[in-house]
């Protein structure tokens, strides 16, 4: 039992490993291809991260990357893609921001209605596509792409002044409204800069996850109807409920990315909030392996190329090679997982092969002592 637990963990290991060094290389050979000297950039990058200001940055960015790699994790544990997450999670932030903005309560009080509203507005978002997967069967990749594009049109029409939208004076950028301080989350102040206290409620989510997923029976039905629906169904589970249960969960955690930002720093919904966080979540998710610690170690690397490629530009450097190592990361997560998934298989092939041999030949042993 300790081998086997032994080279079970030696296979998680090597999945990400593996996609990080290719990835490495891979960026390196692109660099030089491109005339690029492929060794100081990733020296500049790791300066950069060592300044007070880009590591608080990179802890923030990490929080929301971290909070949208659970919700993307909560949906690839029940086999469903949940590709949504980006359209959730501005919806969300969007809805919240208003409903903040409008009413006047007690701090507390005024933060947790900002954060219920992110919440239902993620699930009843993501909930149409669970419906659609549930009741018709129509994949929830398609559905999630959809609603994606069909929450960036519905945000934009919202924020339009003539509805809820607010355009400051002498701006051409449209608000959902400020704020009050009573809906401010306490951020960490360091000489770097304000960490946002929401970003230590993402780690806190990530033991819930594990927590949840692990050691609670809701958690053993939601992987087990993942693995195989008819199995759970055999068992008692009804794999539609869960199907509904699992996407209302990952889009209420997907509603919840962008309070780190809305309550620590921006206290508004506006045209720059960010964009593609969902997309990149899939990428952290991905190279996590859907573990909360992976997750953990993997929103602090992407968030570390995001902010240390920054300042690739003043070095004479494009900025854009941040972009390309993620892109890479990408590429190589989903290949160096098959290759260990198939060299796993084989293993266990192989194991399974010599220990039938060795009972064999044991048994043979036994029969000619008899004799």
């Amino acid at each position: 039992m300790k081998k086997f637990d032994k080279d079970r963990l030696l296979l998680a290991a090597a999945g990400p490993v593996l996609a990080l060094v290719s990835a490495l290389v891979l960026t390196m050979i692109v660099l030089a291809a491109s005339g690029v000297d492929p060794i100081d950039p990733l020296r500049i990058m790791i300066e950069q991260a060592g300044y007070e200001d880009i590591q608080v940055l990179i802890i923030n960015q990490a929080g929301i990357y971290f909070l949208a790699a659970l919700a993307v994790a909560i949906g690839f544990r029940m086999n469903l893609f949940n590709i949504g997450v980006d359209g959730q999670y501005r919806l969300a932030a969007m809805v919240s921001a208003v409903v903040g903005a409008s009413v006047s309560l007690p701090g507390p009080l005024h933060v947790l209605l900002i954060v219920l509203v992110a919440m239902a507005t993620g699930a009843f978002w993501s909930g149409i596509a669970g419906v659609l997967k549930a009741r018709r069967g129509v994949s929830e990749v398609v559905s999630t792409i959809m609603l994606n594009a069909i929450a960036t049109s519905l945000i934009a029409w919202l924020i339009l002044p003539k509805n809820l939208g607010v355009q400051p004076a002498g701006s051409n950028d449209l608000t959902t409204g400020d704020i009050p301080e009573s809906g401010w989350f306490p951020a960490l102040s360091l000489s770097g800069g304000d960490i946002y206290g929401f970003t230590f409620v993402a780690f806190v989510l990530g033991v819930v996850y594990w927590f949840v997923l692990n050691r609670t029976r809701f958690g053993f039905d939601l992987r087990a109807s993942g693995a195989s629906e008819s199995a759970a169904q055999a068992s008692g589970v009804e794999p539609k409920k869960m199907i509904m249960t699992a996407m209302l969960i990952s889009g209420a955690v997907a509603g919840l990315t962008g309070m780190p930002l809305l309550l620590g720093e921006s206290h508004t919904y506006n045209l720059s909030f960010p964009l593609g966080v969902g997309f990149t979540g899939i990428t952290v998710a991905l190279l996590g392996r859907n573990n909360p610690i992976g997750i953990f170690f993997s929103a602090f690397l992407i968030a570390f190329i995001d902010k240390a490629s920054a300042g690739l530009d003043t070095e004479g450097y494009a900025k854009e090679i941040g972009t390309i190592m993620q892109g890479l990361i990408v590429i190589a997560v989903v290949v160096s997982y098959e290759l260990v998934r198939r060299y796993g298989i084989r293993r266990q092939q192989q194991k399974v092969g010599e220990e039938l041999a060795a009972g064999h030949a044991l048994k043979t042993d036994n029969k000619e002592v008899a004799a």
